[in-house]
């Protein structure tokens, strides 16, 4: 029930401004509000999609949803034309399964699936005068409008400049308090604070310095990767402290997220420009250095201060787009300071003339989505989305054909409420129903107000505009989006000729939680809680493949680092799941109850390879706390995986 907190998103809320109001004016300029109206819409729920992030993933994020809309379009405007109540029920009830099925992907998967289902029961409940070939170019030039602002439009950062840039300070200047490298990196020095000595790497070469002002199409890579060289140096801070775990779970965080941002869609394989390749290679420096952090938290011992001011640096140089520089070089002496010193002179080699390497994700196949779909988490997601929006369809038809709306003949708010309110990655199902209910109802109530004293249409286009606005800055909580969306879609479908529609939508709204509420606490065929459990499987999977690869002692570092990311970002992603399954009410918080003592064990095991692989590459064997930990780790984790969900074993 928290909202979350951060700065203002300017830049979306400018978007968000631009987007739906100024389309929806040309077209009443062009006396076309019908499809002014889908337009609009489509850019609503394009904005809701519009996250923070590099440019190029929101080319995935909002055009792969817009993609589906137009499907779900297609097949509820013909559904909605040709068929009879209990056939279309039917048909949007097997499309509710689709779109549950798809949804356990990943997020923007689960986008799709919503944006599939929505834009269905829009086909199919809202019919409009003009023809399919027609509304689908206008949900197309929504969505594809506010897309075209996301990728064209600099944020705020890149015209004023960010202050940690550094941007016009160029390289920077030795520090007299810490030592430079010395010649031979093999020997340790017991002195953590020697004199100074000459430092045997050439000076960088200070090349121009880069107008950030203009330089704003990879703001968002460049800050991700940044993000990442930040949270190394915050967990050599944290190293042999209690804060250690957060600190390398938001190393976690960050490198997923600069994984994402660069692994967008591109038109060539490989990086295109000089400034691309140098981002992908400053992310692929810091791989090094976050294992070489891991390791030297899991020794739970305390770091020199000093060995964190490398990576800020870099951070720094990132950001500023500059040289990195001379480091400050940690004391060589342990296996795991020794790595963390040999990478940070590879980070600065880097720096100075990088290359484009390989990000070490691998795409999954076809047949690995399929299996997702079709294993125990997208069966159950599947399963609940299709009965929810299925019965939330077949309510909708009978007050339909029953004349309980009134006036009102469009019936598409009660099965779309209900797709929002069955989507487990927005929190859990009780808050959902009663976030959801609030924001309706004082949304109603607030667009009522507007609709009695605003011009029409003059107003109504301010008001669709005013909140295209905030629905970036609504998205903190999903109450306060609810309020939002509930008097902007009214606006709209009142310029679209519809009577002014607040009470219905209330009763709508309820009559859908109350659905949703009953369907998602009712017992279902198969064991339940498969979500989590699908989760934590691939977690299991993904961190036994980097034990076998490390203990291997195969020289293959890039395959290493890519196992670990896949062990880390797949228990991150369990970690998600189990946190909101374990805010549901305990008839459905019990199926997954002990997911979170098997997940910490893998997070432990994960560290603890981590740990060898650094002391491995050092020393080329094992000791006996690595051993005896690793045999300690694999023993409990083979006694808790049948602890999940009332002594239940996993898949």
């Amino acid at each position: 029930m928290r909202a979350q907190r951060g700065p203002v998103p300017w830049a979306a809320v400018t978007r968000g401004a631009l987007a739906a109001g100024p389309l929806l004016l040309a077209a009443l300029l062009a006396g076309r509000a019908s499809l002014g109206v889908v337009a609009a819409i489509a850019a609503m729920l394009a904005g809701i999609n519009d996250r923070p992030g590099s440019r190029r993933t929101s080319v995935r994020r909002i055009g792969v949803p817009a993609l589906a809309g137009v499907v779900g379009l297609l097949v509820g405007s013909y559904a909605g034309a040709h068929l009879g109540a209990f056939a279309l029920t039917l048909v949007l009830t097997g499309l509710g399964l689709v779109g549950g099925g798809i949804s356990a992907i990943g997020p923007v998967a689960s986008g799709t699936g919503t944006q599939l289902l929505v834009t269905s029961a829009v086909g199919a409940g809202m019919p409009l005068p003009d023809p399919v070939w027609q509304t689908v170019p206008a949900f197309l030039a929504g969505a594809g409008w506010l897309l075209a602002l996301r990728l064209l439009l600099p944020t705020p950062v890149s015209r004023t400049g960010d202050p940690r840039a550094g941007r016009g300070r160029g390289p920077y200047r030795p520090d007299s308090r810490f030592a430079p490298r010395p010649d031979k990196r093999s020997e340790p020095r017991p002195d953590p604070r020697p004199e100074p000595r000459p430092d045997p790497r050439p000076e960088p070469r200070p090349g121009p310095r880069p107008d950030v002002r203009l330089d704003f199409r990879f703001d968002g890579e460049r800050a991700a990767v940044a993000e990442v060289y930040d949270a190394v140096a915050a967990l050599l801070d944290a190293a042999g402290t209690e804060h250690a775990g957060a600190r390398r779970a938001a190393l976690t965080a960050a490198l997923d997220h600069a994984q994402d941002a660069l692994a967008g869609p591109r038109l060539r394989r490989h990086p295109s420009s000089a400034a691309e390749r140098r981002l992908h290679a400053q992310y692929a420096a810091a791989l090094p250095l976050g294992e070489a952090a891991t390791a030297l938290a899991w020794a739970e011992r305390t770091v020199p201060k000093r060995a964190a001011e490398g990576p800020r640096r870099l951070a720094a140089a990132v950001r500023g787009n500059s040289l990195a520089g001379p480091l400050p070089a940690p004391a060589r002496t342990d296996p795991a300071l020794r790595a963390l010193d040999a990478a940070l002179l590879h980070a600065a080699e880097v720096f100075d003339r990088g290359r484009a390497p390989d990000l070490h994700t691998r795409r999954r196949s076809v047949a690995a989505l399929v299996r997702t779909v079709l294993g125990a988490g997208g069966r159950e997601y599947a399963l609940r989305a299709g009965l929810c929006f299925g019965a939330a369809v077949a309510t909708a038809q009978a007050l339909h054909h029953g004349h309980w709306y009134g006036a009102h003949q469009h019936w598409y708010w009660l099965p779309a409420t209900a797709v929002f309110l069955v989507k487990p990655d927005l929190g859990p199902l009780v808050s959902r129903v009663l976030c959801r209910a609030a924001g309706t109802v004082l949304g109603a109530l607030l667009f009522a107000g507007f609709a009695a004293v605003l011009p029409r249409p003059e107003g109504l286009v301010v008001l669709v505009a005013v909140c295209g606005a905030l629905v970036p800055v609504a998205a903190r909580h999903f109450a306060a989006q609810t309020t939002v969306v509930t008097v902007l879609v009214l606006a709209l479908v009142m310029v679209g000729g519809e009577p002014q529609a607040s009470a219905g939508r209330i009763g709508e709204t309820l009559l859908a939680c109350a659905i949703v509420l009953i369907v998602g606490h009712l017992p279902v065929p198969g064991q339940r809680g498969g979500g989590v459990r699908a989760r934590i499987d691939a977690a299991d999977a993904a961190a036994q493949a980097y034990l076998v690869h490390v203990l291997g002692e195969s020289n293959d570092r890039a395959a290493r680092w890519t196992l670990r990311r896949e062990a880390y970002r797949t228990l991150a992603e369990a970690r998600a799941a189990i946190a909101r399954a374990a805010a549901e009410l305990p008839a459905l918080a019990r199926h997954s109850a002990g997911a979170d003592e098997v997940a910490a064990v893998l997070e432990r095991l994960v560290d603890t390879t981590t740990a060898c692989a650094v002391h491995l590459d050092d020393t080329g064997r094992l000791t006996p706390r690595h051993t005896e930990r690793l045999a300690a780790l694999r023993d409990e984790l083979a006694t808790r995986r049948g602890r999940v969900g009332r002594s239940r074993t996993l898949a």
